[in-house]
């Protein structure tokens, strides 16, 4: 399998990566001008080969060509907690909107994105301005993902994300209730889905559980 992963010098691309090279499938990795070498450097070493690419200034072609022949396409990037509220606009939702339009374009059907959860539902009265951007933010790209029927999308929404060493257990469902859980379970959890196209059309949530993550994505397609 070929995987483009967008926000590829990321925690949870990263550990994407690596585990698709662990197996013998090769992943590009998307990456920003800003600290270039470095993101490379990091790309690299998990793996994956680094690709130059500004989401917030590319066109939909030049990132289309960028997927062209590739199996999947993973959607993992973000604006960061340093950043302001307007590149929660132009990260965290135009650059998933155009990254699912350059896949569409392509002819990359599989496309997964890490979102967050409670982005459906206005955030509450006190939430930090710069919070509630990047909720509003992911909930209008994921409304605008959901809406393609030229995609087999996968959103998944994991709780509050951790660097302990995962577990290979989770709880993945509709609905989980908020949680913590570890990148390396989120990171396990997406390539379990790139494996079951079952899976498609589904908006998940994803905390720390009980159940084996092949016998928890398993259990979404009976």
């Amino acid at each position: 399998m070929h995987t483009v992963i967008a926000g590829g010098a990321g925690q949870i691309a990263t550990r994407l990566a690596r585990l698709l090279a662990d197996r013998g499938d090769t992943a590009h990795g998307l990456i920003r001008d800003t600290g270039t070498l470095e993101k490379a450097a990091t790309v690299r070493a998990a793996g994956a080969e680094p690709v130059v690419c500004d989401l917030e200034t590319a066109g939909a072609d030049e990132v289309a060509e960028l997927l062209r022949g590739a199996d999947a396409a993973v959607f993992a990037a973000g604006a960061g907690p340093g950043s302001g509220t307007a590149r929660k606009e132009t990260v965290d939702r135009a650059a998933a909107e155009l990254f699912a339009e350059a896949a569409a374009r392509a002819g990359v059907r599989r496309l997964l994105v890490v979102s967050a959860m409670r982005v459906d539902e206005e955030p509450p009265p006190g939430t930090d301005p710069v919070f509630a951007a990047y909720l509003r933010a992911k909930g209008a790209a994921d409304t605008a993902v959901r809406a393609r029927d030229d995609l087999d999308w996968t959103i998944l929404r994991p709780g509050r994300l951790t660097n302990t060493p995962g577990t290979g257990r989770v709880h993945l469902a509709d609905h989980t209730g908020r949680a913590e859980i570890s990148r390396d379970d989120v990171a396990a959890v997406l390539l379990a889905l790139l494996d079951e196209p079952a899976t498609a059309r589904r908006t998940l949530e994803l905390v720390a559980g009980d159940t084996p993550i092949p016998e928890a994505v398993r259990a979404l397609t009976h």
